[in-house]
């Protein structure tokens, strides 16, 4: 219905015809409220008593309106006129994108620089779950001042909710109201996907392949597919490659050709995983000028899928080159390929082979967050973190055809790393959230919060699973970021305390993953388990501490120190036999759970031999970080505690032959040691009394770790002073020694941190009871306060609460913190940063209620031991630190490098 000049649409006044279309008429019209001049677009009268057209109509309004981006038509209002809807939108001064195409290419700059305005508009409207369908140069607008704008999401379509959406999602709710059914074609034919064009269901990576045709035509000139009738276009589109981009466009650089492809592919899996990861490519490429255009695209990552390529004709400067390459590598190859065709038959052997860390460079697995290594799917490229000589942790990858390693800019701090189902992207943590980068370089992409992430995997329909924290469940997140969903549950039945280590087997739906109680009860009832996306509930496969991986119908994880291989049906999801060791004294992190071996689907395996423990030390150092001396030889201890006069130290050492923690005694100035604890169960975590005369520690004589005491001169018994079936593990003595701080783990609210009265009722009561993990509680010397630390932030970090309360507490790290320690005379409070820094913060607590604190600063850094307890403790005058640490730059063990590792198994 054509709308005259001056007619009234609600608070808008039609000033003029703009243009029409087949989805409706569009009218500049003045906002009476505003003042301002906006589009109305009006469903023509013809269409109105059509209920699907009304129905897209209305669609369009919605998605869009849920947008507010600077390359999206902003959407204003809806209404109805005349039983007309409209929608009223920003007015545009401009032209489409089409009166700009022609016989003649765009500028490259141009053309790039539009198709990132695009990428930024799509991957706004692909984070809220809006695929646009439709993309075509005629939705897109170039408004004067040269900024693009989409149109149109009337053939918008969101997203079906999986089945794991968190049920009372408003957007789920609210939103799922677009369905197409399958078979349905809709869209422009000429710019519609393969899975589009076969009438599939189609996501945001069909947008990408409308926009790879769209940058396509800007740079050659003329569109990819060029056919005379609809149906030898949708043939085309599903069977042919477009001809060459030079050959319309000799400006246009081979790799920028090769990032058109990648967006071209046929296979959705193998375009780029998203609008986000495109538009960081095309950043690079819009920054660079001249010479530097190409050597940038060099770095661009490239699609896997060659064939077509390998079709295509090749300039002859690269032909060339390629031609020399390949005949080099042929000479180079004859010899092993002679002796391949001269090997016996029926011969089927494992290869072994090394490889060392980079130069200057250590490698870094056994760290509380370190970066074990990790193998690609395909087997064809390793990932890894080492420290350099100036002590940055990277991530590093290295192809198994080449000789060195390559970092990744942007990785400083990574811990944890792990691998796309296609082998081209890594996710890593870092700086307490969950990012990936592309393996071939680039910036690194933050997905979301993760404090302490315990190892992630990821699969083939871009869905990552991921242990944000080293205690709770598992949660899943899409690879192109946004909000996390908790898919497993805790078995209080089983004092599950930690999720950790996903591992997804080869249907992308089901994975592995490790179940841990405390770590103080040494983890008895851990055990490996299988889930599913689908679901929460899960079957328990095995016993084992370890993390797991699937290969080749086996399971592989370590159990004392060997890494075993037990037989696995994909199909029953069961085991079908015993597990037999396939290496042996395999680097294993108790404390949490990891072993550090690594496995491909195609039958590579990677692992690192040695002990976490091999190189510690207890060491004195001085507050400039000055070694000044060592106490005793390397050793597995653990939780190092002076006696109030300092002259005495409690500590834990496993016994090499039962794996059993004890507790031995010091003698500080004659250097001799004596052994406190006997029973045959685990005895750990010792406290001093304030007068030096008892020492508390935990044991789990009855099954859960209760707390017991013991004259410090050794003499009598040990008296039990609190049973209850919750692990618990002392902290601190209230200086008058009426008070014993312990934590103690509970399924429920993680750990939280208790009382326990030394007289009247002894009833514990108490300090802080929350869903969050408080621990490491430490008295201040004077008993008003009780340093902590808590991970209700990210990362985890040091705070101060008075004794007994109430009153707030006060924070007292910045960037994350562990193990407090005060000074003897309550002036200082250290504590260890993430980056292994020793902190020392300046406070003053002798008020009652209140609480100063000045500078924060850091003194030293040091590689500690990796173990659940405290690592180390300083002397009452704050000057020396006794620290569980490592040798200075002990070269790093080699990583195993194992080809065709499962031909054992055959023999």
């Amino acid at each position: 219905m054509a709308i005259g000049v001056g007619t009234q649409l609600g608070p808008f006044e039609i000033l003029s015809p703009l243009g029409a279309g087949g989805m409706g008429e569009v009218y500049r019209a003045r906002d009476s409220r505003l003042g301002r001049e906006v589009a109305i677009k009006v469903l023509p009268a013809a269409f109105s008593a059509d209920a699907e057209r009304l129905r897209r109509f209305e669609l369009e309004a919605r998605a869009a309106g849920m947008l507010n981006h600077p390359n999206i038509l902003t959407i204003y209002d809806i209404g109805t006129h005349v039983g007309s809807p409209y929608i009223v939108t920003e007015l545009l001064e401009g032209n489409e994108l089409r009166s700009q195409l022609g016989n003649v290419p765009l500028p490259v700059r141009q053309a790039l620089d539009y198709a990132k305005q695009i990428t930024l508009g799509l991957a706004a409207a692909h984070g809220r779950g809006i695929i646009h369908r439709d993309l075509k140069p005629e939705n897109l607008f170039i408004t004067v001042d040269g900024r693009v704008k989409i149109l149109d999401f009337g053939l918008a379509k969101l997203k079906r909710q999986p089945a794991y959406a968190e049920a009372n999602s408003e957007t789920a709710t609210a939103l799922d109201f677009s369905t197409t059914n399958p078979g349905t074609v809709m869209g422009t034919v000429a710019y519609m996907s393969p899975e589009h064009v076969q009438g599939h269901e189609v996501d945001h990576r069909a947008d990408i392949f409308a926009l790879g045709l769209i940058l396509y035509e800007m740079l050659a000139g003329r569109p990819a597919f060029e056919e005379e009738s609809a149906v030898a276009l949708m043939c085309a589109i599903l069977r042919d490659e477009p001809p060459e981009l030079a050959e319309s466009n000799d400006k246009i650089p081979p790799q920028l050709e090769r990032l058109v492809r990648r967006c071209l592919e046929k296979q959705p899996e193998q375009r780029f995983h998203s609008a986000h990861d495109l538009g960081l490519a095309l950043e690079v490429l819009s920054t660079s000028s001249g010479s530097r255009l190409e050597t940038q695209l060099g770095s661009l990552p490239i699609a896997s899928n060659t064939q077509g390529e390998a079709r295509r004709p090749m300039l002859n400067r690269e032909r060339l080159i390629w031609i020399a390459v390949t005949a080099l590598l042929v000479l180079a190859a004859l010899p092993f390929v002679v002796a391949y065709f001269r090997r016996p038959t029926g011969v089927n052997t494992a290869v072994r082979s090394f490889i060392l860390p980079p130069e200057k460079s250590t490698f870094n697995f056994v760290g509380l967050n370190a970066g074990p290594i990790t193998l690609s799917p395909d087997g064809r490229r390793l990932a890894f973190v080492a420290s350099a000589s100036e002590g940055r942790d990277l991530l590093w990858v290295r192809s198994l055809d080449a000789q060195e390693a390559h970092s990744l800019d942007g990785t400083e701090g990574a811990f944890n790393p792990f691998w796309s189902a296609d082998s081209r992207s890594l996710g890593f943590f870092a700086d307490g959230k969950l990012k990936k980068i592309d393996a071939e370089g680039g910036p690194p992409i933050t997905l979301c919060d993760a404090a302490m992430g315990r190892g992630g995997t990821w699969n083939r329909d871009g869905v990552i699973v991921f242990a944000p924290n080293n205690s709770g469940v598992l949660q899943m997140v899409s690879a192109s970021g946004g909000q996390t969903t908790a898919i497993t549950r805790l078995n209080e039945e089983r004092k599950e305390l930690s999720h950790r280590w996903p591992s997804f087997l080869p249907d992308g739906r089901h994975f592995l993953y490790l179940g841990r109680g405390s770590s103080l009860s040494e983890n008895e009832t851990a055990a490996i388990y299988i889930a599913s996306l689908d679901s929460q509930t899960n079957k328990l496969l095995l016993p084992a501490n370890s993390n797991v991986a699937f290969a080749q119908g086996y399971l592989l994880y370590l159990r004392d120190g060997a890494l075993l291989a037990q037989p696995f049906d994909l199909r029953g999801m069961e085991t079908t036999g015993d597990g037999f060791p396939i290496a042996e004294r395999v680097q294993y992190i108790p404390v949490l759970g990891r072993g550090i071996f690594s496995v491909s689907e195609n039958g590579v395996l990677a692992y690192q031999t040695g002990s976490a423990t091999d190189n510690l030390q207890l060491t004195w150092f001085d507050r400039s970080g000055k070694r000044l001396s060592v106490l005793d030889d390397l050793a597995p201890n653990a939780s190092p505690k002076l006696s109030p006069d300092g002259k005495r130290l409690a500590v834990v050492i496993i016994d090499p032959q039962t794996g059993r923690p004890d507790i031995w005694l010091y003698e500080l100035a004659r250097g001799t040691k004596t052994r406190f604890t006997f029973d045959p169960a685990g005895e750990r975590d010792p406290i001093w009394s304030p007068d030096g005369t008892r020492i508390v520690f935990t044991s789990n004589r009855r099954g859960h770790f209760d707390l017991y005491q013991k004259a410090a001169s050794g003499a009598g018994s040990e008296e039990l002073l609190l049973e209850s079936n919750l692990d618990k593990t002392p902290t601190s003595f209230s200086p008058d020694g009426q008070f014993l701080l312990y934590s103690a783990l509970d399924p429920m609210t993680k750990a939280d941190m208790w009382v326990l009265p030394l007289g009247g009722d002894k009833k514990p009561f108490p300090f802080l009871k929350t869903q969050f993990t408080e621990s490491f509680g430490q008295f201040s010397p004077n008993g008003r306060w009780i340093a902590y630390r808590s991970d209700e932030s990210r990362g985890g970090e040091i705070y101060v609460a008075p004794f007994p309360g109430p009153g707030g507490q006060r924070q007292i790290s910045t960037a994350g913190g562990r193990q407090p320690r005060w000074r003897g005379n309550g002036k200082e409070l250290f504590y260890l940063a993430p980056d292994d820094k020793m902190m020392a913060a300046e406070v003053n607590g002798a008020g009652p209620t209140t609480l100063q604190v000045g500078s924060v600063r850091p003194l030293f850094e040091v590689r500690q031991a990796v173990t659940g307890g405290f690592v180390y403790d300083v002397t009452g005058d704050g000057q020396r630190f006794l620290i569980n640490a490592a040798l200075e730059q002990k070269a790093s063990s080699p990583i195993t490098l194992v080809q065709n590792w499962s031909a054992a198994t055959k023999r």
